[in-house]
Formats: structure tokens, C-alpha cells, sequence
């Protein structure tokens, strides 16, 4: 009878160090699947980051070469008037 104890014992000692021993494994693969998820997530996020970057910087050059243009039809104008008096003047 106490033969049948100790293996059981025996039998369920090594059970439950198998079991441990798959569930670090396990758990170790896991970390390292995140671990690579994030980076991958980290980069994706640097990308995105980058583009909305150039596109801010992107409506900010529009929005100059907007203002900028404005002023120099501005300027043809006054130009093209001081053109149509001077000819006024001189025919």
C-alpha cells in the first residue's frame, strides 16, 4: 500500500512539475509575441506621427503660398492700374 502512495505521489510530483515548466515556456513565448507586437505597434505609431507632421507642415506652406498670392494679385492690380493712368495720361 505504500509502494502505491509513493508513486502516486512520485507520479503527481513530476505532473506538476511538467505543468510549471510549460506554463514558463508558454508564458515566456507570449511575452516575447507582445514584446514584438509593441514594437511593431511603435513604429507604426512613429510612421503615423511622421505624416501627420508633414501633413500640418503641408497646410501651413498652403496656407502661406495662399496669403502670399492674395498680395501679389493685390500688387498686379495696383500695377495694372498705375499702368491704365499712366497710357490715360500719355495718349
Amino acid at each position: 500500500m505504500a509502494d502505491i502512495v509513493l508513486v502516486a505521489l512520485i507520479t503527481g510530483g513530476c505532473s506538476v512539475i511538467g505543468v510549471i515548466l510549460t506554463n514558463i515556456s508558454s508564458n515566456r513565448k507570449i511575452e516575447q509575441q507582445i514584446a514584438t507586437a509593441q514594437a511593431v505597434t511603435d513604429v507604426k505609431i512613429e510612421n503615423l506621427t511622421e505624416e501627420v507632421r508633414k501633413h500640418n507642415s503641408f497646410g501651413d506652406r498652403i496656407t502661406t503660398l495662399e496669403i502670399r498670392a492674395r498680395e501679389l494679385h493685390d500688387r498686379l492690380e495696383r500695377i495694372d492700374a498705375r499702368m491704365t493712368r499712366y497710357h490715360e495720361a500719355h495718349t
